[in-house]
C-alpha cells in the first residue's frame, strides 16, 4: 500500500520498530510465528512491559493513561508490532471493557478498574454468549433479580474465553422481561471468586483449553457493580462490540502473516524448485494480498472517521466479516505450504519444531473466526439493515 507519511511520522515509526526489535523476547516471537498459544504468565508479563513503555492503552484518552497518538501513529505502531512478530497482548480489558467504563461507568468504577486493566492486575472475561442463544445476544436468559443491595444471578454463559484464568467478568444479564427483549438487559461486573460460580472447561478443535462454560447459581453481586443504567445493557453491548469488531479485523497481523508466507514460499521447495515459482501458488498469494489491501483501506477509512469524532458504525461489521475471512485464508495457506510439517503430530515435537508445527492448530482455531464476535450472518444482517435504512431515507 502506497501511503505518504510525514517526516515526524516516519521518525515515530523508526522509534517503535527499534523498541520492538530490542524488547520482544525471542521465545514470544517464535510462538507468534508458529501460531502457538502464549500462557497466562507470558501474556501478563508482556502486557506490563508494553504498559511500562506507554505502548498498551494507546487508544485511551490521555487522562486515563492513553498515548494521545493520532490514528496514523496507532496504525504505524500496530504495523511495526506485527512485523516484529510481537504478541498483540490481552484485549478483553484494554479494547473492550476500558472504553465501556470510560463512556458509561461511574467515577468510582473508572478509578478502580482502569488502572488495574493497564497493569493486568485484573484478568477479564466476557459473559455474553449463552447455550441456545449464540450470536442472538438479545435472547439471553441469565437472570439478575434485585434483592436489597444485591442482584441474585442464575443462568449460564458459554464459549467464555479464559474464564478459567479470569478473576473478573463483564456480563450481560436479564433484569426485566417486559417490552422488547433488548430492553431488559443490563451490564454487570462480576468477581469470579464469589460463591455460586462454576467454570467448566471446553477443549476446542485445536486441542487447546481457552474456552469454558460458566454456571451461576444464586450468585450475589452488589448492585454497585452495574455499569450504566438498569436496562441499558443492550446499548452498552453494541458500543463494546463495535470496538471488538474493528480490532478483530487484524490487519497488521494478517500483513505480517502474509509476509511470512511469502518468505516461506521462497524458501520451501517442491519438485526441485521454490514454491514461489509455482504460478498456482503465486495466484493464491496475490488473491490473499488483494483482499488484505482492500481490508486495510476500509480499516483506514474507519480510523479516519473515528479521528473526526464519529463512533464506529455498521462498517465495523464489514471489517469483522472481511478480516476474519482473510485470517482464515492465510491459515489455510500456512497448512498448504507446510505440507507434512503441518501435520498435527508435529506439534508434539516428534519430528522437531518447525515454522508450521502449529499451523493445523491455528487453522482449526480460526474456523470459529466467522462465528465469534458475532457470526457472519449476523454482521450481514446489520449491514443490510443499515443500507436499507439509508435507501429508505
Amino acid at each position: 500500500m502506497d501511503l505518504s507519511f510525514s517526516d515526524s511520522e516516519r521518525a515515530f515509526q523508526r522509534e517503535v520498530r527499534g523498541w520492538f526489535a530490542a524488547n520482544t523476547p525471542g521465545h514470544l516471537r517464535r510462538k507468534v510465528v508458529t501460531g502457538q498459544m502464549l500462557n497466562k504468565d507470558e501474556i501478563v508479563q508482556w502486557q506490563r512491559r508494553l504498559d511500562d513503555q506507554g505502548y498498551l492503552v494507546v487508544g485511551w484518552p490521555k487522562e486515563h493513561g492513553g498515548s494521545g497518538w493520532t490514528p496514523t501513529q496507532r496504525y504505524l505502531f500496530d504495523l511495526e508490532r506485527a512485523a516484529a512478530n510481537a504478541p498483540v497482548g490481552l484485549s478483553m480489558g484494554v479494547i473492550m471493557l476500558g472504553p465501556v467504563l470510560m463512556a458509561f461507568g461511574t467515577e468510582a468504577q473508572k478509578a478502580r478498574y482502569l488502572p488495574r486493566i493497564r497493569r493486568c492486575e485484573d484478568w477479564w472475561c466476557q459473559g455474553y454468549s449463552e447455550p441456545g442463544a449464540g450470536s442472538d445476544l438479545a435472547s439471553l436468559k441469565t437472570s439478575a433479580v434485585t434483592d436489597g443491595d444485591d442482584y441474585v444471578i442464575n443462568g449460564s454463559k458459554i464459549w467464555t474465553t479464559y474464564a478459567h484464568w479470569a478473576n473478573m467478568m463483564f456480563c450481560l444479564v436479564r433484569t426485566a422481561n417486559t417490552g422488547k427483549k433488548q430492553e431488559g438487559i443490563s451490564f454487570l461486573l462480576i468477581e469470579m471468586d464469589r460463591p455460586g460460580i462454576e467454570v467448566r472447561p471446553i477443549v476446542s478443535i485445536d486441542g487447546e483449553h481457552h474456552l469454558n462454560q460458566v454456571f451461576f447459581t444464586d450468585l450475589c453481586v452488589p448492585r454497585s457493580n452495574l455499569v450504566g443504567r438498569e436496562g441499558q445493557g443492550w446499548e452498552i453491548a453494541k458500543y463494546l462490540l463495535t470496538h471488538e469488531r474493528t480490532s478483530i479485523a487484524g490487519v497488521a497481523d494478517s500483513k505480517a502473516a502474509l509476509a511470512n508466507l511469502y518468505a516461506e514460499a521462497a524458501r520451501r521447495r517442491a519438485g526441485g524448485r521454490p514454491l514461489l515459482d509455482d504460478p498456482a501458488v503465486r495466484i493464491k498469494l496475490a488473491r490473499a494480498e488483494i483482499d488484505l489491501m482492500a481490508l486495510e483501506y476500509t480499516n483506514l477509512r474507519v480510523l479516519s472517521s473515528t479521528a473526526a469524532g464519529k463512533a464506529p458504525g455498521p462498517e465495523s461489521s464489514l471489517l469483522k466479516i472481511m478480516g476474519t475471512a482473510v485470517q482464515q485464508t492465510l491459515s489455510e495457506l500456512s497448512v498448504e505450504f507446510g505440507g507434512e510439517q503441518a501435520w498435527p503430530w508435529y506439534a508434539s515435537g516428534a519430528l522437531g519444531e518447525t515454522d508450521h508445527a502449529h499451523a493445523m492448530e491455528r487453522y482449526a482455531f480460526l474456523r470459529a473466526a466467522t462465528i465469534y464476535g458475532g457470526s457472519d450472518e449476523v454482521q450481514k444482517t446489520v449491514l443490510a439493515r443499515s443500507l436499507l435504512g439509508k435507501t429508505a431515507a
